[in-house]
């Protein structure tokens, strides 16, 4: 991973790799021979540890050229890196802790987290250097070669069990799925990639190799400006960015408040989304403010980081109302097999998207069970020992092959493009004393869609106000599984073979008006 996306470091070393923002409001460029450098820096402080070849390493940071040089410093090593952010819960980063038993913590510079447990090496990392405040326990080194099926990273998602899952991804798969979406040309060497996704979600990962396996130069848009569409804009104009990739909501405030600021973005000439649809009368509003800009639909799962990549029409026509999500990346292939378990070959019929490429993960971090379930036997060729993804996604594809999302097959949804499995959420609400039986929905909210729960109390409990809910969910649970709507029933409906009835409460429910 550090080699394809440091290879711009020979040709190009000063070209601009990152530019941020600095502590005193400013901008700091840090060249590709700069970040390539700041990576041997790192990678020779990490090595002095003695970490082996897969041991697991923390990475707690906002998307900056530091956070990216230790990324690519532990690729180096052959160290499984594990990003999360510094807005995550304490109870959700011990659970964290305890499944992917790290060797080494280390945050940016800047970072408040002091309460990390006893026995766990920790460190700090930023321009100056990366410090070790305490060394990790002693290792045995069986190996010192990284080999392309090495685990690269692991990244923490919803479990149906209320416990963080982690998907292992090696450092041939993720390649794999970078060559993949290069070969579509969303940007050039020239191009600047605003991201905006937090370092935690694979998004993010996906913006960096789509800057630097480009040539290209990241920007990292600072978590404290995405709330406000003018300081937003504001920081697309300073940095350049000609690219802004991220969750269709980022935009969403700029167009209701700041439409005139965006239209002067003249050299913003793309946008990239994924986690959610992208509601039509938006983009129309967006192509109109910015003529002739390509909006790309990014469609997939974090156990391959996108699997399908389309553009969307410019105009959009004024009759359609729903997107197709495209067609397989480069190097990937999809088959719908429908409920039945037969593949699904008819335009206009649903079945579940099963994803064959080489940019698969390798198994959910300790949990062979439900790594089997998710990959299975190929269903054209069961026979050959070739494994695909089951991926939950529910699809149809229409008379020119353009698929079209429907849905999922299980729980999880997508809140403000953040993968949520509405189990966990469920288990966190079952541990408030005064709450029965729990049920969490992603609810209709105009175009969008808000995180609800249906409750039920407890016998003799005290009814709890929904700001003590909310806040008791929070301590556990980043803020987009905190849900916004809460409503107390007396009984939680079931169908006929006992399960809750999720149409039913979603038939019950009043539309949030937005």
């Amino acid at each position: 991973m550090h080699e394809f996306l440091l290879s711009s470091a020979g040709a190009s070393p000063e070209k601009p790799a990152v530019i941020e923002a600095d502590p005193e409001g400013g901008l700091r460029t840090l060249s590709y021979g700069g970040l390539k450098r700041r990576t041997q820096e790192y990678a020779a402080a990490l090595d002095a540890l003695g970490l082996d070849v897969g041991d697991r390493v923390i990475l707690e940071s906002d998307t900056s050229a530091s956070a990216i040089a230790a990324f690519l410093a532990c690729s180096s090593l052959g160290l499984t890196f594990v990003p999360v952010t510094p807005s995550t819960p304490r109870e959700r980063l011990l659970a964290v802790i305890g499944a992917a038993e790290p060797a080494l913590y280390l945050q940016a510079s800047d970072g408040k987290r002091t309460d990390l447990p006893e026995g766990l090496g920790t460190g700090r990392f930023g321009p100056e250097g990366l410090l070790v405040e305490r060394a990790p326990a002693p290792r045995v080194r069986h190996r010192r070669e990284v080999l392309t099926t090495d685990p690269a990273y692991m990244i923490f998602t919803s479990g149906t069990t209320g416990r963080p899952k982690g998907v292992i991804m090696t450092h041939r798969a993720i390649i794999a799925f970078y060559r993949g979406m290069l070969e579509r040309s969303f940007v050039t060497a020239e191009d600047r990639v605003a991201t905006t996704s937090p370092l935690q979600f694979d998004f993010s990962l996906l913006d960096i190799g789509l800057a630097l396996g480009s040539g290209a130069t990241v920007v990292p848009v600072p978590r404290a400006r995405l709330p406000w569409p003018r300081r937003f804009l504001q920081f697309l104009a300073d940095t350049g960015a000609t690219q802004v990739n991220g969750a269709p909501s980022i935009w969403r405030p700029a167009l209701r408040h700041e439409a005139a600021a965006l239209a002067e973005l003249t050299q913003l000439r793309g946008i990239l989304y994924s986690g959610e649809a992208f509601p039509p009368p938006e983009i129309r509003h967006l192509q109109r403010l910015r003529p002739g800009i390509r909006i790309v639909n990014c469609f997939g799962s974090t156990e391959s980081v996108a699997c399908t990549f389309t553009d969307v029409p410019n105009p959009l026509p004024e009759d359609v109302d729903r997107l197709s999500i495209g067609r397989a990346h480069t190097g990937a292939d999809i088959t719908l097999v429908g409920e039945d378990g037969r593949v699904v070959h008819s335009p206009g019929a649903v079945g579940e998207i099963h994803l064959r490429s080489a940019a698969l993960f390798s198994g959910y971090w300790g949990d062979p069970e439900t790594t089997g379930r998710a990959l299975v036997p190929d269903p054209l060729n069961p026979r050959s020992g070739q494994l695909v993804f089951r991926s939950g996604d529910l699809a149809y594809r229409d008379e020119e092959g353009q698929l079209f999302f429907c849905g999922r097959a299980d729980s999880m949804a997508k809140i403000r493009g953040n993968r949520v499995e509405l189990g966990e959420v469920e288990r966190r609400l079952l541990g408030h004393p005064a709450v029965a039986a729990a049920a969490a929905l992603a609810l209709p909210a105009g175009d969008d869609h808000v995180l609800g729960a249906f409750l039920v109390l407890a016998p003799d409990a005290d009814e709890p106000s929904a700001a003590q809910l909310t806040a008791f969910v929070a301590e556990t649970l980043p803020a987009y599984m905190v849900p916004q709507e809460l409503r107390v029933l007396n009984s939680l409906p079931t169908t006929p073979n006992g399960k809750t009835d999720r149409a039913k409460l979603l038939a019950t429910f009043t539309p949030v008006t937005v």
